[in-house]
């Protein structure tokens, strides 16, 4: 099997289309729109994953902001969560201006974002908010819910849109299950 045919042969089925995505974005930046009209917005990304997902929403958002992008990392190479968050990319700017509002690509277990919200609030934002594209509430090991999720998933491993295993897959334009069991 050459390199493209196995690519293709992990993608098990699509869960959420390209329209769908778009209209969910579009909706969220309404809703930050209307949210924040005329007070100073701080988006910030947790990379590498919500990449993706940041660069459309800010196009959505039709109010003035500024986005700045994190790296926090549980997953190194595989499908599980390694349990160990570790911050490798953090911001440089004083965020107690701003009205913060996390960018995040999926909630799983909710330990990287628990300790991501820990660490900006200590730094005084204005107020702290998080969106995630997905959200997987059956796998929380911590007790964390977001303020907008655009939408709930099962337990699956899944791919696209930024999300990515290995590295691979962030560039399809849809969320799609990972199939672990084709070699």
């Amino acid at each position: 099997m050459n390199s493209v045919e196995t690519f293709n042969s992990k993608i098990k089925r699509v869960l959420i289309s390209e329209d769908e995505i778009k209209a969910a974005v579009k909706e969220a930046g309404r809703k930050i729109s209307e949210s924040y009209d005329g007070r100073p917005i701080l988006l910030v990304s947790i990379l590498n994953g919500a990449f993706v997902f940041m660069a459309d929403l800010c196009r959505e958002v039709t109010v003035p902001c500024e986005v700045a992008f994190m790296c926090a990392k549980s997953y190194y190479k595989g499908t599980e969560s390694s349990g160990i968050i570790n911050i490798t990319m953090d911001l440089e700017q004083d965020i107690s201006g701003y009205h913060v509002i996390i960018v995040e690509d999926i909630i799983d277990t909710g330990r990287t974002l628990n300790d991501v919200v820990k660490l900006l609030k200590a730094r005084n934002p204005l107020s702290l908010r998080v969106i995630t594209l997905l959200d997987k509430p059956s796998r929380r090991l911590v007790e964390f819910e977001p303020d907008m999720a655009l939408f709930e998933i099962e337990d699956r491993f899944v791919i696209g849109y930024g999300l990515d295993c290995g590295e691979m897959y962030r560039n399809l334009p849809y969320i799609a299950e990972y199939d672990e069991s084709i070699e």
